[in-house]
This record gives structure tokens, sequence and C-alpha cells, in this order.
């Protein structure tokens, strides 16, 4: 039988894609001193494709029956696995030192986004078909590293290891919650961390971040100018913030004004106030979608409930650590909030699936 969808998650979705944008909109004026053409282009795709497009794709996907999602779990990670080997293609380009975008008729977007999606549902499919067998090495666990594993090789090579490291942790989530041994858990995230290790060494950009992290007077003109400016920004922001749209640091001063540093335009603008309000619908976003999971009514849909809302809040939390320089600058986006019309409409359309889920909870 048909429900309505959880009204306090929708309600949590509505005031944070609307607040995002007023914040986006803010930003972006930063965009004025640097390129004027770049402004127009940037909000036309966060409003046509993020807001618009997202928003009528979350529309879709809940009304989609999330259990029909199984019947073609299978295809639809091997299409995104197929976009994201697409960027090594002509059809792909680099930019920044990687190659993670495809261009396709003037239109350009990132397909790990769409990875994102995929593996979430295949992940949650298998592991509700096999977390019977979850306790076995062989049957379980092993499998799940060999299909977490192919999915890092290549977004490693690209290499896009924020994505990757946000794909593992919501895998590792949903392996937990279908039953995962805590030995077996364990072994995966010393396995985690040996390859981090590997990629501290190997990958010099990795090793900048963290060097930047806890050094950042080193190089305060380079690799520790975001962090610096970005503390700047929050902390001129004070308790009450300097207003809407008063914000100095993203005029020339704070890189990607509306990408990863837009959290420290919001400071500057809204303050400490604006801030805990902030992270508190972003912290009600991750309870509620954590009680809906709990309150699912299958295995099935609460992993995949988990999986995007995981991958949803991580993203958040590490980009606003790394603002405050509490975590390695990463680049990621804010969801909701930061640029990138793909990246909100995939966060959306995983939404969406998220409250179709909730049609079907249990009583909450």
């Amino acid at each position: 039988m048909h429900k309505h969808v959880d009204k306090t998650l929708l309600t949590l979705i509505i005031i944070l894609v609307t607040l995002g944008f007023m914040i986006f909109s803010s930003a972006s004026l930063g965009l004025l001193a640097r390129d004027g053409a770049r402004f127009t282009s940037v909000a036309f795709s966060q409003l046509v494709f993020g807001i618009i497009g997202g928003g009528l794709g979350m529309f879709l996907t809940s009304q989609i029956y999330y259990r029909n999602w199984r019947k073609y779990a299978f295809y639809i990670f091997l299409f995104t696995l197929f976009a994201t080997l697409l960027v090594y293609t002509p059809l792909g380009f680099s930019h920044g030192g990687a190659r993670r975008w495809l261009e396709i008729a003037s239109f350009s977007f990132q397909p790990a986004e769409l990875l994102k999606i995929g593996y979430t549902i295949y992940i949650a499919t298998w592991l509700s078909a096999a977390h019977n067998k979850i306790d076995s090495f062989r049957e379980g666990t092993l499998p799940f590293i060999i299909i977490t594993g192919i999915v890092g090789i290549i977004l490693l090579l690209q290499p896009d290891t924020d994505t990757f490291m946000l794909i593992a942790i919501a895998g590792v989530a949903m392996f937990t919650t279908a039953g995962g041994r805590w030995r077996d858990i364990l072994m995966i995230f010393i396995a985690g961390v040996l390859v981090l290790t590997v990629l501290f060494f190997a990958k010099p950009y990795i090793k900048d971040r963290f060097m930047t992290l806890f050094n950042p007077d080193d190089d305060p003109q380079g690799s520790g100018w975001q962090i610096k400016q970005s503390l700047i920004a929050i902390g001129t922001g004070g308790l009450n913030g300097r207003g809407f749209g008063q914000s100095i640091q993203k005029f020339e001063y704070l890189p990607e004004p509306i990408g990863d540093s837009v959290f420290a335009v919001f400071a500057e603008e809204f303050g400490f106030i604006g801030t805990s309000f902030l992270i508190l619908l972003l912290s009600s976003f991750t309870f509620r979608g954590y009680k809906i999971a709990s309150h699912a009514v299958d295995m099935f849909g609460m992993l995949l409930v988990v999986g995007f809302i995981t991958i949803i809040v991580v993203q958040a939390f590490l980009n606003i650590s790394a603002m405050l320089a509490l975590a390695p600058l990463m680049g990621l986006p804010l969801p909701f909030i930061s640029h990138g019309g793909t990246a909100l409409l995939v966060t959306l359309l995983s939404a969406g699936i998220v409250l179709n889920v909730s049609r079907y909870q249990k009583k909450i």
C-alpha cells in the first residue's frame, strides 16, 4: 500500500536546497571580479541542471518503487562503470591534472557522480541477497573487497581519490549494516589504511594535502593559501556575520568560492549562528535518514538508505572540516550548496530513492 513520503526529510531537503541556492548566488558574485562571463554560465548550470533537473529527478525517483532497482542493479552498475571509463577516451578531458570529466554536445559532467548511484544500488542488491553468507570470508567479505577494489582502480587512475573514499566508506557502512563480522570490518579498515599510506608516498598531491593541513604556514602563498583564506573568512564572520552578500573573501581571495570554499563564504556572511543552523540542518538530515533506514521493511531498502545517506553526509562534513582546517583539503563540494549541476542532480536523485523507501517504512 502506497504512503506519503517522509515529510520531515522532504522538508529538510527543500530547506537545504533553498538555502544552498541563496549561498551559491552570493558566493558566485565573487566570480564577477575574476570572469564576468563565467557567472552566467555557472548560475545557469546550477539552476537548470541542478535545482530544476534535480528536483524533477528527485520527484521521479521518489515515485519509482525502490525494489524495482534490484532488477536492473547489475546493468546500472555496469553502465556507470562504463561511463566512468569513457573519461579515458577522446570524450574525456583533463582539468587541474585529473581526467575526470566528459564533454558531450558542449555539456560537461563528471561520470563518477553517477557511479555513486550505480555502486550503492548494486552493493545493496548483492548484500541483501547474500547477507546470510556475509560472515563467510570467501562468499561475503572477499566479493565485497573485489567489487569495491574494481571501482577503486578505475577512480584512482583518474585520479579521483576523494570520490573513491566516499564510495568505500558508504560500502563499509552497508557491509556493516548487512551483518559483516567485526573481524572482517577491522581487516578492511587496516587494508584501507595501508592503501592510503601507499598513496601518501606514491601520489605527491595526497602527501601535500596532509603536510598543508599540519603546516599551512610553510607555503602561505601556495598550498596553504586556501586554508588560511578560509580561516580568515570564518573568523571575520564572528557571531552574526557580515550580512548576506557582504563577503569580502569571495572576491579574489578564496579559491573556488562557489565550489569547495562555499562554506567559508557562508560563515563570513552569516557567522557562527548561521553555520550552526546549517550544521543542525545537515545533522537532522543525517539522523532522519538513518531513522528511515532503521524502519525499512526489508534489508534492501535499509541498505539503499544507509548507502546514499552516508555518501551525502560524509561528503558534507568532510568539506566543512576541511574549511575549518580539521581535515585535508579534498576538493569535495558541499552537497545541496556548492556549484556543480551534475553533483546536485545526483544528490537529489539519491534523495528521491530514500524518499521512496520512506513510503513503505514501518511506522516511526
